[in-house]
């Protein structure tokens, strides 16, 4: 039995040595509370250090770096040049510029012609239409000068492809797929994941140039919806609430409690912002918010700009949370009690009239 104890206490002891040990080598960058973190009372507690002072906040707010798409971003793609590669045969809904100097004065031909459905472009009148679906540049120029000489004497005819249809696939708003990729039509996907605005441009036109002549594309984020922050409301034993928000690079604590109307009538004034860390928990940075400062002296000392990732915790009202507690308790209590006494009142009842029945046959 001894012995069974001493082995017992060994492996409890070396235990100890190791949890002892991945304690004391954790993160100690600054972080709000070295020891097992609780809740802060307030912005004044004393448990709780002060923020380090180059955090930003409203009146000395940072830029962030420049954006990494991720998905479900969603790019808005120009094509700025989208020149097909020779030989290129006219297709429905491509867009041709066409010059004839030499036309009525009265109907002039110059400017861009749509393709259509059909394989033709309408001159107006008194020209009318001309096929061209299928044919080089080349080709649809002698064909639309051919069909010119019903009304004009030797016309000259000047014609350039000025949108391919092939554009309106690149064209648009394109969301990043879950595979990191955005979809360019017939010219198949492109991988933007980990890249920023600049990187992604180069990379469709990368892609794009086994198709196109030095092709040119104009990048820009339609919606961020990789990097957010949230709004996180303790919800005093009712459940609690959890809002996402993209993040702009210009949000503080009284921007993201505006996008909630406000605090819930549930929540107390105890709010404070969690920022994860990348090198793990110990590491993470909690700040403490005073919301009477913030909210009724314009103190913008502790009303932080939130960053990616920022949870802003509201936490509950503790009177509020017990009363519900309480009544969480109690409720089965009323229901079995409410059970019993109708079924005693129900009893009762038929005790009464059942005795006033009997009396009344004996008279």
């Amino acid at each position: 039995m001894r012995r069974h104890a001493d082995s017992t206490f060994r492996r409890w002891a070396l235990f100890a040595v190791l949890v002892s040990s991945i304690v004391t080598n954790g993160c100690h960058s600054a972080r709000i509370g070295s020891r097992d973190w609780a809740p802060p009372k307030g912005h004044f507690d004393p448990q709780v250090p002060q923020p380090p002072s180059d955090v930003p906040r409203e009146l000395s707010k940072v830029s962030l770096p420049d954006y990494v798409i991720e998905p479900p971003d969603i790019l808005l793609i120009d094509a700025v040049k989208v020149v097909p590669k020779p030989p290129y045969e006219i297709e429905s809904q491509d867009l041709l510029s066409i010059q004839v100097p030499g036309a009525l004065l009265d109907r002039p031909i110059d400017g861009e012609f749509m393709v259509e459905p059909g394989g033709i472009i309408d001159l107006g009148p008194p020209y009318g239409s001309v096929r061209v679906a299928g044919m080089k540049l080349e080709q649809a120029e002698s064909a639309i000068r051919e069909h010119l000489l019903q009304f004009l004497k030797e016309p000259e005819v000047s014609l350039s492809l000025a949108r391919s249809q092939q554009a309106w696939q690149i064209t648009g708003e394109h969301m990043v797929g879950p595979d990191g990729q955005v979809m360019l039509g017939t010219y198949g996907k492109v991988r933007v994941t980990g890249l920023t605005q600049v990187q992604a441009k180069q990379a469709i036109e990368s892609h794009l140039a086994e198709f196109l002549e030095n092709p040119e594309v104009a990048v820009d984020i339609f919606a961020y919806n990789s990097k957010v922050y949230y709004v996180i409301t303790e919800g005093a034993g009712q459940g609690d609430g959890v809002s996402r928000f993209p993040i702009t690079g210009n949000e503080t604590v009284l921007d993201a409690l505006a996008q909630i109307n406000g605090m819930p009538e549930v929540s107390s004034k105890r709010i404070w912002v969690a920022r994860p860390s990348p090198y793990g928990a110990r590491c993470d940075l909690v700040l403490p918010v005073d919301w009477h400062a913030v909210a009724q002296r314009g103190d913008s000392t502790t009303n932080y700009q939130l960053l990616p990732g920022d949870r802003v915790f509201i936490a509950q009202d503790r009177l509020t949370a017990t009363s519900n507690a309480l009544g969480k308790f109690s409720a089965p209590l009323q229901r079995v009690f409410g059970t019993t006494l109708m079924g005693t009142y129900t009893a009762k009842g038929i005790k009464f009239f059942g005795s006033n029945t009997g009396g009344g046959g004996g008279i």
